[in-house]
């Protein structure tokens, strides 16, 4: 046939191809928009979709760690890659269709936080467009991650971040994907200079190690070390860190209660106030915010090693629940109780020892659950601010006169620590704080005290914060 036949003669249509599911990329922009839509936490969204997944789709190992690490590297650097996709469009973020910019931010995500090749993530990504947005809105994602591949993160934090020198907190904010307030609200906390803040925010955004907790008179180090893949804990003589891709749930020791997954900050708070010192009787623990349990489970099993009794309160009846699964088999005397710390039923002084761990903004665990950054605003913290009092107030009256309370938070930011502590014994007086470095043995750079605030950059835990009170009148 001459060429100009064959130029006359109808072209046949390409049959239309229909978009290939990737189960990996849509279980990632699944448990995104859970997040987004539902405010879920991903921590809780993603183990039962990755359960899910092995048995329907027979997810390796290998898929299961891809799909973590696109829903929680996306999270984490959610903020920076904002700013990103924000110079690669031509309209504001808040006009871009939330799905359309989870699947952007996959795709920024795969192309400058992993190693997967460039053609890879854009393809794998216009793939998962064309499911879930359809054709037309595949184009427009497909137009804006080619602009994203022309250079690296480096690159593009040096376009879209505002210089150091001219306005330092916005900068570190783009840098290190957290809101601006927040990073305001750590330096703050943390005092010092650069160097110690940019260590901070880059450790909230590194993958959390998992931490065991051996519960005493239960089980032993020993034991989980036999059982799994483990390094030492780095300061509580019952920690644990499990080798990365080990599985908690499949240790015996774990599913039995006799031990559980704990970070040792939160383990190290307990033993402080197990080990402060106490003159007179040491018989009546209380934990006033129990749920969901970790730390009432090692309080529990430290209070039957010493002859002692646990009373585990807890407001919120599932919580509660959840505290008594965690109680379950310890062999020494507690109770669980749906009890409002605000408004106890149990009478002054009746106990010798006291932890409130109380509800916060959660600052402190932003490597555990990275979009609380993002959630949270600064008019939450006004909201705390009367219950974490309330709850202080009545623990010191719950204790006797020589007794101890442990007030602790998963927050560094002042107004959830120190502020509330002093107001209190400002408010109601009969109270005295004790030096509580000593209690924390061998860790370092625990700061002037008497109280103590862990880091994440510094300690290796969640940033806990610890006061110990002793009632004096």
């Amino acid at each position: 046939m001459s060429e100009q036949a064959r130029r006359r003669t109808p072209q046949t249509p390409r049959p239309h191809r229909r978009p290939k599911k990737d189960p990996v990329r849509m279980l990632a922009f699944e448990v995104l928009r859970a997040v987004d839509e539902r405010d879920a936490y991903a921590n809780l969204v993603l183990p039962p979709l990755l359960r899910k997944a092995r048995e329907k789709d027979g997810f390796e190992s290998r898929d299961a760690a891809l799909a973590t690490e696109l829903v929680y590297g996306t999270l984490r650097r959610q903020g920076t890659y904002d700013a990103i996709i924000s110079a690669c469009v031509d309209r504001p973020l808040r006009e871009v269709d939330p799905p359309v910019l989870d699947v952007l931010s996959l795709g920024a995500h795969q192309l400058l936080g992993t190693r997967i090749p460039t053609h890879a993530a854009v393809s794998a990504s216009v793939e998962l467009a064309r499911v879930v947005l359809g054709d037309g809105r595949a184009k427009f994602v497909n137009a804006v991650l080619r602009k994203i591949a022309r250079q690296d993160l480096d690159a593009w934090i040096a376009e879209v971040a505002p210089p150091y020198e001219e306005d330092a907190e916005d900068h570190l904010a783009v840098v290190h994907s957290h809101p601006r307030w927040v990073v305001s609200a750590l330096w703050d906390a943390l005092g010092g200079g650069r160097a110690g803040i940019e260590a901070l925010l880059a450790a909230d955004n590194e993958r959390p190690e998992v931490t065991l907790v051996a519960r005493p008179g239960r089980s032993t180090t020993e034991e989980l070390a036999a059982a799994a893949e483990t390094e030492p804990g780095r300061w509580s003589p019952y920690a644990l860190r499990l080798a990365e891709g080990g599985e908690p749930g499949a240790l015996d020791a774990v599913r039995d209660g006799r031990a559980g997954v704990q970070d040792e900050g939160s383990q190290l708070v307990a033993l402080a106030l197990a080990n402060a010192p106490l003159e007179g009787p040491d018989t009546r623990w209380l934990d006033g915010c129990a749920g969901p349990g970790g730390k009432a489970a090692l309080l529990g099993a430290l209070a039957a090693g010493r002859g002692a009794a646990l009373l585990a309160s807890e407001k919120q009846p599932h919580r509660a629940r959840l505290v008594e699964r965690a109680l379950a088999g310890n062999p020494g005397p507690y109770q669980v109780i749906a009890a409002d710390g605000t408004r106890p039923p149990w009478r002054p002084g009746s106990f010798d020892r006291a932890l409130v761990d109380v509800p916060c903004s959660g600052l402190g665990a932003l490597r555990r659950r990275p979009e609380a950054r993002w959630r949270r605003r600064p008019e939450d913290l006004d909201g705390f601010a009367p219950l974490q009092r309330g709850l202080l107030t009545e623990a010191l009256r719950a204790v006797r006169v020589g007794g101890v309370v442990g007030y602790a938070t998963c927050s560094p930011h002042l107004a959830e620590t120190r502020v509330v502590v002093d107001d209190v014994l400002k408010r109601t007086g009969g109270g005295e704080l004790i030096d509580a470095r000593p209690l924390f043995p061998g860790v370092p750079d625990l700061g002037d005290g008497p109280d103590v605030q862990l880091w994440p950059h510094l300690h290796g835990t969640d940033a806990m914060y610890l006061a110990l009170i002793r009632r004096t009148s």
